[in-house]
């Protein structure tokens, strides 16, 4: 029996600096990480893949991608906790490379002076990880949940080489996103965010059984990240914590000279930009981002550039 026709690999739509374009090369990535063997086996089409719909091959993936390509020497998140896939988190970085280097000479700055914000920080830490082994910038990772902030702290600490470069802060107070989080006179270059997409628990388990069912009949696969309520849903959805960030980011134009945020949801774009308009924002965009079939895109505005 002759094996099934693979469809066209669907990465090209990575940024050009991602290292991730193309198939996973399962065998070096066995090397790094013996554990994620176990995941390993020949799919349909004749090639060796995991079971994208297995949360712990995803894990045991993602650890292998971040210890092979970003010389971690460790990495581990609690169960049930949302487990970020590199390829999409680590373009979110390089295209923030390019929106520095634009008002750099065309150069990407690079070094621990170039100081980040990470609004939800996770128990992944991931933007941290990313960001600094990347182009060596240094992070203040903010979280409102405890075991978050002790889980990405266990990463620091099994992992020396960010330890300099990461400072991780518990935001006491959930309605806040900047206030409580940025100290008197900090500035830094940008702010980053991964928002909660969904409005409730309700939609969110509805929208992953709907993906799920869709990619299924296509004989698609698909990531099963995980993911705690606060790092799926809140009360108004994405929509709503969105409009939130826009206005609690006007009260701190002089500590962030870029705010920046993923935006899964193409409607929300629109009411957006209207606010930052009524906020007299100096420059606002949005960058398109996409992974396979699934696009995003970045919001980024500015009261001071």
């Amino acid at each position: 029996m002759s094996k099934k026709q693979n469809p066209k690999e669907e990465k090209s739509l990575l940024h050009p600096r991602n290292k991730h374009h193309g198939r996973y090369d399962f065998k070096l990535l066995i090397e790094t990480l013996p554990s994620l063997k176990s995941f390993v086996s020949k799919n349909d089409y004749d090639e060796y893949s995991i079971d994208f719909f297995n949360p712990n091959a995803v894990k045991a993936l993602n650890k292998a991608l971040l210890l092979h390509y970003y010389n971690l020497k460790d990495w581990k998140i609690p169960k049930g906790f949302l487990c970020s896939p590199v390829p999409g988190r680590v373009d979110y970085v390089h295209y923030i490379a390019d929106l520095l280097a634009e008002n750099n000479q065309t150069e990407i700055p690079r070094g621990n002076q170039i100081k980040f914000l990470d609004v939800g920080v996770g128990a992944n830490c991931i933007y941290p990880i990313l960001g600094h082994q990347e182009y060596g910038w240094s992070f203040v990772g903010v979280d409102i949940e405890e075991i978050s902030i002790t889980s990405a702290t266990q990463i620091l600490k099994s992992n020396p080489a960010l330890n300099d470069a990461v400072e991780l802060r518990l935001q006491k107070n959930p309605k806040d996103i900047f206030r409580g989080a940025i100290q008197a006179g900090e500035k830094f270059e940008v702010s980053m965010c991964n928002p909660p997409f969904h409005a409730s628990a309700e939609e969110a388990a509805s929208a992953t059984k709907r993906k799920l069912k869709n990619l299924k009949s296509k004989g698609a696969e698909t990531l099963n990240f995980g993911g705690q309520h606060n790092e799926l849903w809140c009360e108004g959805g994405e929509i709503n914590f969105l409009k939130n960030m826009i206005r609690q980011s006007k009260h701190h134009a002089e500590n962030v000279t870029w705010f920046t945020t993923l935006v899964s949801k193409k409607e929300n774009i629109r009411p957006l930009k209207v606010l930052l308009k009524k906020l007299e924002a100096k420059s606002f965009k949005v960058i398109p981002m996409g992974q396979g079939s699934k696009i995003s895109r970045i919001l980024v505005w500015s009261f001071v550039k």
